[in-house]
């Protein structure tokens, strides 16, 4: 006869109570794996969630910076092309009136041969006032006239021609302006040619001269 049939009504009964249990256990263990599981989704979940938002907010602040750049490199932009606009303008503007010197330097000799003619005192005035304008015209563009006579004398802007010797002018003072010299805006065009004095002659210079008179 096999087991099950010799198998009491009681044992038979613990038995399937111990199925049962163990069949409650291992649905309970499930029930546990997928709790557990749905926290872990739920917590992993939580931080996805707000990943859009913190990303949303980076990019924000990147664009914002890109934008004050781009707006900073216009401006330096702008700045550059006027600066270099108004350097062309003087440029030019410098070329035109360097070419002008040149009559200028006729127009203030023939002036000074006029006022040796009285007779010609009337249209002496007229280009003298035409004159005066034409300074005026340039003096607004930055052109400034170097006449140093008296001052120190400047190898920057000024060209020594001669020297001589004074008694009243002490040395390294300019005597005379022989050509007047012109700057524009703070350029050197041309130099203004001077004579230096040498300060005080020596006595045997004084002397030989003396004599020789």
């Amino acid at each position: 006869m096999s087991k099950e049939k010799n198998q009491s009504p009681e044992a038979a009964a613990a038995e399937a109570d111990i199925v049962e249990e163990t069949a409650e256990n291992e649905e309970s263990s499930k029930d546990a794996e997928e709790g557990s599981t749905s926290a872990s989704e739920a917590s992993a979940s939580s931080p996805s969630e707000q990943d859009p938002l913190e990303a949303a907010k980076a990019e924000a602040a990147e664009m914002k910076n890109r934008y004050l750049r781009s707006v900073a490199d216009l401006e330096n932009y702008r700045r550059r092309i006027a600066r270099e606009k108004q350097e062309i303008i003087r440029s030019a503007a410098g070329s035109v009136i360097e070419e002008l010197l040149p009559v200028i330097d006729n127009l203030k000799l023939g002036l000074a041969a006029a006022e040796k003619h009285p007779e010609a005192k009337d249209v002496t005035q007229g280009f003298a006032m035409v004159f005066e304008q034409l300074r005026n015209v340039l003096k607004e563009q930055g052109l400034e006239a170097l006449e140093p006579d008296g001052s120190d004398f400047d190898p920057n802007f000024h060209d020594c021609i001669a020297q001589h010797a004074s008694s009243e002018i002490p040395e390294g003072k300019v005597i005379q302006t022989v050509r007047t010299g012109y700057r524009l805006n703070e350029r050197l065009l041309r130099a203004a040619s001077v004579v230096v004095s040498s300060g005080i002659a020596p006595e045997g210079n004084a002397e030989s001269t003396s004599q020789n008179s």
